[in-house]
């Protein structure tokens, strides 16, 4: 425990000291943008900031039936990430979408219906890889280890999947006009058996496997010949046991 108190509180002292250094860096091209500014001729245009926001809202057309969870659209001029996407059939009407949506700008949830084959625009958003600091507070601190950019995000940008998320683990945000709409961690990831649940007694056969619980506190089903301490791989995606990690 004091070596993990340690770790974050190194993790605490990089991420201000990083972020210091950072507005320094900003401040010095804000700096260098203002000269170059004002070095243009009258009739050229500026230079745009980030090439992403020229493109940052257009879109595809797609069929209501291919958009998935989330996918971001946008609908009589809002933006919306998807949350849920459920074919449904009704009867001789015919075939629906069910979309459960949030509002990117009020983060209100809202239900709406497609038809399969109607016209929906999907908009494409920036996917930025991050590494893990942190977690305190329910809030995520993430830096890119390239540029040293560090955000703070809310663990329920994750989903379910926050119960996985360790120090050091390699993540991914997906974002709109530079505003984090989700966030994503890898397929797999190693976990460590902290209890195997026993075999109801009297049972004259072994079964093929059993529940265990995890030391993320999640509870999954393992074969029954593992045992408490031992690591695992486990699908981050269903929570289902891949294999031993040793």
């Amino acid at each position: 425990m004091r070596a993990l108190e340690a770790s974050r509180r190194l993790s605490r002292a990089i991420f201000t000291a990083a972020s210091s250094s950072r507005l320094e860096l900003l401040s010095s091209l804000d700096c260098h943008r203002s000269t170059a500014a004002a070095s243009v001729g009258h009739g050229h245009a500026p230079l745009l900031r980030s090439p992403w926001l020229a493109t940052q809202h257009r879109g595809v057309k797609v069929n209501a039936s291919h958009v998935k969870p989330g996918n971001v659209i946008e609908k009589t001029g809002k933006i919306y990430r998807v949350l849920d996407a459920e074919h449904k059939q009704q009867g001789r009407g015919g075939a629906m979408m069910q979309m459960e949506l949030r509002d990117v700008d009020t983060g209100n949830k809202v239900s709406l219906r497609f038809g399969t084959e109607e016209a929906v625009e999907r908009v494409f958003v920036q996917e930025k890889s991050f590494t893990l600091l942190y977690t305190e507070n329910e809030v995520a601190y993430l830096i890119e280890s390239d540029t040293f950019e560090q955000v703070e995000v809310p663990l329920d940008l994750f989903g379910k999947a926050a119960a996985y998320l360790k120090d050091e683990m390699k993540v991914k945000l997906q974002l709109f006009d530079g505003k984090p709409l989700s966030a994503s961690i890898p397929k797999r990831a190693t976990c460590t058996i902290k209890e195997v649940h026993a075999n109801v007694k009297g049972q004259t056969v072994t079964p093929r496997y059993t529940k265990a619980l995890l030391d993320n506190g999640l509870t999954i089903l393992v074969p029954s010949y593992l045992e408490s301490g031992e690591e695992i791989f486990v699908n981050t995606e269903d929570d289902s046991y891949i294999g031993r990690a040793k």
